[in-house]
């Protein structure tokens, strides 16, 4: 099955055109992840040529964390904390899920990534669908799958992931 040519992500058409940045900024599911990214000034890297993928956590995601951590994360003084949580989000390179899922089927079950921030992201399947564990083990699931940037893909995840 093809995917939608403009994939709806928080309510927006995501246009393949535009960069990561211009087209995330219009999601109404990641008004933390672009006010995080404002902040840790990530917004030119994002903008850049890549090709990146990025596994955008929900507001939902960054709402399950505990209490006060975004807005913790947002004060100028831990911006390198924001930036290395940020870019442990971001792999260099396009990968789609299709893409995900050969390299862990030629890996045995699981694949590892090392992410801009440089600890891996680790994936798997489940039923069919790619999942992302984190350092700490955590698990979060692609929820909205290959969102075709000019610069990359989007991965819409439903969790936080932490180094």
């Amino acid at each position: 099955m093809m995917p939608a040519a403009d994939p709806m992500v928080g309510g927006s058409a995501m246009y393949p055109t535009r960069n990561i940045i211009a087209n995330a900024i219009n999601s109404k599911d990641h008004t933390t992840l672009v006010a995080a990214v404002k902040a840790a000034g990530l917004v030119p890297t994002l903008e850049g040529p890549g090709p990146f993928t990025v596994f955008a956590p929900t507001n939902e995601a960054f709402d399950a964390l505990p209490a006060n951590t975004v807005s913790t994360l947002l004060k100028p003084e831990n911006k390198a904390e924001l930036t290395k949580i940020l870019t442990y989000h971001v792999v260099a390179g396009k990968y789609e899920t299709a893409d995900l899922k050969a390299l862990i089927l030629k890996d045995g079950g699981k694949a590892s990534l090392k992410t801009v921030a440089g600890p891996e992201l680790s994936f798997t399947l489940s039923n069919g669908m790619v999942q992302v564990t984190d350092d700490k083990g955590d698990t979060a699931n692609i929820t909205v799958a290959d969102v075709n940037q000019s610069n990359g893909v989007i991965q819409v995840v439903d969790k936080v992931l932490m180094p």
